[in-house]
Order: structure tokens, then sequence, then C-alpha cells
């Protein structure tokens, strides 16, 4: 690797020569680990009818069965700040690695229905690891005009995930026959594949330029960032050395104080909002919510592809607009889009319709959330976060990302039995509330370096 023969002092050039190859290849990587969390995330939609004969559960103990991962889920968001902090980003990213691995094989043999909690419950650990740590190394190594776009990457992973996990359910199906008993855990052991490869890739990466300023490498961070192409790699590295100061000379930033209190508002309310437009009832129970409106096995596994092709396309568009129009832009319109989708899913199961009007509904919540919500909340969170607290705010705000994953992932099953309308428009009446807060409370934070957005929302170490 060249990277230790950069001349700090000539960042300019070298970040020019560095810019392509090695910028795109980090970013690509660390989404992997997104990557894993949207496969890990839409895989159990396929095996829910098997789980449900093979282990006999109830509405009830098949919630549970699905939100024991999202369990994990609060624990490795919770737990990867630290580790994050203390190690650095790509280590833990290369542990992360390790548990997805673990758990694909556990549940593709799991013998008992305990080891399948178990190790969904560790693949869980693994994505939520994977949720702070990602797009938290993608936006520390991002130069600002393309930070969103970079960030994105991470969310196109997620639906690249998402899709694959779609696609492969189906293909195992089509392989093996949609009654073969064994298909549920070939569905889950497909996911070692991905994971091996992260494990190898992960290792590859530089660190985080910011993290480096942190342990008072300066040198190689300028390094880095020129690597990555910031224009003034010097500059760049004075100011993060600036906004890390207090940190950096011995005084413990605590992580609840009144000067962090706005952005850890501003991005829990992203968060929050992030779970309960909906999203993760439709993805984590596409195929039952098809069979519900009247598809058999096999067609409810193939519409499920198409919203996630939906998820993708709309993902891609999302992709070319976030450094154009905003994150605020973005989160707006998607709310009335939101709620019009929320209202036809609604109507569709206070009426029993079927046929296309079902994949309808359901494209409409996907491919909304791909381009407003799923867009914007990775980067929104990092970009909010000052440099001193990133670590450990992301893992917070996480940690209730996932919290309320949990929750609508467990009682969806049984409350759409009961009345799926309620359950849809819940969801769109909360859309109408992000509309409300986003216009008058969240700042755009588009083009502006990270240190910038920290004096802007009055974060002074």
């Amino acid at each position: 690797m060249a990277m230790m023969n950069i001349d700090a002092g000539d960042g300019r050039q070298a970040g020019s020569q560095g810019t392509g190859a090695m910028l795109i290849v980090s970013v690509t990587v660390a989404a992997l680990g997104s990557f894993l969390f949207g496969f890990d995330t839409a895989v159990i939609s396929g095996t829910t009818e098997a789980l449900r004969q093979v282990y006999g559960l109830s509405d009830n103990l098949l919630g549970f069965t699905v939100s024991s991962a999202l369990i994990g889920t609060m624990v490795g968001a919770l737990g990867a700040g630290r580790p994050a902090d203390w190690w650095g980003r790509r280590p833990v990213l290369a542990v992360l690695a390790v548990l997805f691995l673990v758990s694909a094989f556990g549940c593709a043999y799991a013998w008992n229905w305990y080891a399948l909690l178990f190790f969904r419950f560790l693949g869980g650990v693994a994505v939520g690891g994977a949720s702070v740590v990602s797009p938290m190394y993608i936006t520390e190594i991002a130069p600002a005009k393309r930070r969103g776009v970079l960030v994105a990457i991470a969310q196109l992973n997620i639906v690249v995930g998402i899709l694959l996990a779609y696609c492969s359910n189906y293909a195992v199906a089509a392989l093996f026959g949609p009654e073969n008993p064994t298909n549920w855990r070939w569905m889950f052991g497909v996911m070692a594949v991905p994971s091996l490869a992260f494990l190898v890739a992960a290792l590859i990466i530089p660190e985080s330029p910011r993290w480096l300023v942190k342990r008072n490498r300066r040198r190689e961070a300028e390094q880095v960032l020129a690597r990555f192409g910031h224009e003034n790699p010097a500059g760049e590295a004075g100011e993060i050395e600036e906004s890390l100061q207090a940190e950096m000379t011995g005084v413990h930033q605590r992580l609840f104080q009144r000067k962090h209190l706005k952005p850890l508002l501003l991005a829990g309310m992203i968060a929050v909002f992030n779970q309960l437009d909906g999203i993760n009832a439709v993805i984590y129970y596409t195929a039952d919510i098809f069979r519900m409106a009247g598809a058999d096995k096999s067609s409810a596994l193939q519409q499920s592809m198409i919203v996630g092709l939906t998820n993708l396309v709309m993902t891609l568009i999302a992709m070319t607009l976030i450094d154009r129009l905003g994150r605020k832009a973005l989160l707006l319109v998607g709310s009335v889009t939101f709620v019009i989708s929320h209202g036809l899913a609604a109507w569709v199961f206070a009426t029993h319709a079927q046929g296309w009007v079902v994949i309808v509904a359901l494209m409409g919540i996907v491919g909304t959330h791909a381009y407003s919500q799923g867009a914007v909340v990775w980067v929104v969170i990092n970009e909010l976060l000052p440099n001193a607290i990133r670590a450990s705010g992301a893992a917070v705000v996480c940690f209730l990302m996932w919290l309320l994953c949990a929750g609508v992932s467990w009682l969806f099953p049984v409350i759409a039995a009961k009345s799926g309308a309620s359950a849809f428009g819940f969801f769109g009446v909360m859309m109408v509330l992000q509309f409300i807060l986003v216009w008058k409370f969240l700042p755009e934070t588009k083009g502006l370096s990270l240190e910038e957005l920290q004096k802007r929302l009055g974060v002074k170490e």
C-alpha cells in the first residue's frame, strides 16, 4: 500500500490521485456490514410459515421469534460504541463479520427452537453493531460535498441485501420445491457467503481519520484524508483536532449533558420515525401480508421480490437527490407519500381487497421509505452528532431505533391478525407528526463539514 508514503504537506495532489480507488473500496467494504444488515433483516420473511409448522408457533411466538434478532440488535447497537472508540472502527467491523458468519451457520443447523433464537439473537448483535459502525465509518472518511451520497451507499447495500434475501428465498424454494421442509435452513445458511467476504475485506481498509486524530496519530490521519481525496488534509486534521480538544487533553466528554442535548434529540427524532414509518412491519412480514391477501406460497415469495426491487430503484433515485435537494426535503416529501401509501394499505385490510392494489400499497410504503427515511437516516444521525460523542451517541440512538423495531415486529402480526387497517392507520398518523417536527426543527446538513455542523448546532468543546 502506498498510503504511508504520502507527504501530508502535499495533500491536495495526493488527494486528487487517491480519490477514486481507496475511497470507493473503503466505502464499499464498510457498506458490506449494511448489506448483511439488510439480508439478515429480510431473510426471515421467507421462513415464517415453515417456522410456524416446525415449532408449532402461535402469532405471539412467531412475533417473538422474528424479534429475537431485534433484541440482539439493541445489544449490538448499544455495545458497539465503546469498542469502536477503544479499538477503532475497522477492527470492530471485522468482529461483526465473524458474528454474522457464526449466526448464518447456527441458524442453518439449529437443533431446536431455543438454538434458533440464540443464533438469531447473535445475528441481531451483528446487525445492531453494523448499523452503528458502518455508516459512522463512511461518514468520517467522506469529503463533505460527497458525504450524502457515500453514506447513502450504506442504505443502498441494506436495500440490495433485502432484495437478494428475497431472491435467495425464492431461488431456494424454486430449487428444492416450495414444500421442502428444509428450505428454511438453506435460506438462513446462504448468508454465510457474504459474511465470509465481509470478514476478508474488512482487513484491507484504512482506519477512520477522525479516530486516528483522537488517538494522537494526526500524521496518519492526514495521510488517510489525502488518500480519500480531501482537498486540504492538514487543515481538516486541524479542525478535527480542535473539535476533539477537550477529550484529547483528558477532559471526559459525557454524552448526556446540556451542550449535546440538541443534536441528540434531533438524531433520536429521526431514529424514532424511521421505525414508526412502518417499514419493518412490511419487510419482515412481506410474504405473510401477500398470503393474507390471497396469494399462494410461491406467488407470495415472487411478489416479495417485486417489493424488494422497488426498494432498490427508489434508493438509487434517492442517491442522486440527497446531496442536491438535501436531507430535509426528502423527509418532508416522504412524509406526504407515506400518508397516502399507509392510507391505501389500511383500506386494503379494511375491505379485504386482493390483487394489484396490495402490491401497489406495499410498493408505496417501501418505495417511500427508500427515497426518504431510508436514504436519510444513517446520513443525518452521524452528521448531527459531534465528533467527541459520535460513537457513543450513535450507539444510544441506534439502540432506541432497534428497541422500537423490536416492538413493531413483535406486535405487528398480533395486531394485523385482528385489524391490519388499524396498524397501517397508526403508521400514517406518525408520518403526519414527522412532517410537522421535521419542518419545524430539523436543520439542513448537506454540503457542510462535520466540524462546521457541530458549530452550527451550538456544540463547543
